[in-house]
């Protein structure tokens, strides 16, 4: 029988601004430390609204309580404190992320990013191994890959286009445009061509879930068998028939599945 889910949606004061976030959960049901929230940590175009439905599938699917949260810079939470370092992405595991932890009360999650959300969710795993019971990254990145940048440049091109840019107002607002300059000018910085998911953490030691699609624009098969080499014993490495960059979206009934078996809970009929 489906579950009825609740929606909350919350507002997190840190001493660097404001965070938006939204949590989905069994209605009725207390946070069930058996059962750790799922936290998603999003790609760099994303926010809490892009998910779309996929954050009360995934509840839907394993009963488990799931948290969106917008990082600083994007969607409803307020402005980036400063200049983006970097190490921006181990920045964000070790800064950002404890404030929602504090301020939700988290002890154990499982962590699930997608692209460069994935990237932010496996150095959460390393930095708070005792938390974290798993890892599951969708369309992540392990290097910077010529594939990676050919579809970051055509991205920028497009995004040049008239009216493109009202894609990204929609959701971002005023701060659109540095959405899309963290995103692009970053990775295109020759500063940052030797980033490698390595190098801004240490080895995963909790069971780990790689998705990728066959036929990612930003990211070759390369990716997913790097970082399923991350963990000991390596992780499972599952690569999605005719998908892109986006499989949650694309086929989300098999990325629902995949995720179910990998945390053993049965799919809700």
């Amino acid at each position: 029988m489906p579950l009825f889910i609740s929606t909350e949606t919350l507002w997190i004061d840190t001493p660097c601004g404001r965070l938006f976030a939204r949590r989905w959960f069994p209605a009725g049901e207390q946070r069930n430390p058996v059962k750790p929230p799922i936290i998603l940590f999003h790609d760099s175009l994303g926010c809490v609204e892009l998910w779309r439905d996929f954050p009360e599938q995934l509840c839907q699917a394993t009963g488990q309580e799931v948290i969106a949260y917008d990082r600083f810079g994007f969607g409803q939470s307020d402005a980036y404190p400063g200049e983006l370092p970097l190490d921006f992405i181990r920045d964000e595991a070790e800064r950002f992320f404890a404030h929602l932890r504090v301020a939700l009360q988290i002890d154990r999650f499982v962590a699930l990013g997608h692209s460069v959300g994935g990237a932010m969710a496996a150095t959460c795993a390393a930095l708070y191994p005792e938390s974290c019971s798993a890892l599951i990254t969708v369309s992540a990145q392990a290097f910077v890959e010529d594939r990676t940048l050919h579809g970051i440049r055509l991205a920028k091109a497009q995004f040049e286009k008239p009216g493109q840019m009202a894609r990204l107002e929609k959701y971002h607002g005023e701060k659109a445009q540095w959405v899309l300059s963290a995103w692009t000018e970053t990775w295109l910085a020759e500063e940052f061509s030797e980033w490698t998911i390595e190098s801004g953490m240490d080895r995963i030691h909790c069971p780990l879930l790689v998705l990728h699609g066959e036929q990612d624009e930003y990211g070759s098969v390369l990716h997913p068998a790097r970082i399923a080499g991350l963990s000991t014993p390596p992780g499972d490495c599952l690569i999605l028939d005719h998908c892109h960059h986006v499989p949650h979206r694309e086929a989300p009934e098999v990325v629902l599945g995949a995720v179910c078996r990998f945390l053993g809970v049965p799919a809700t009929e």
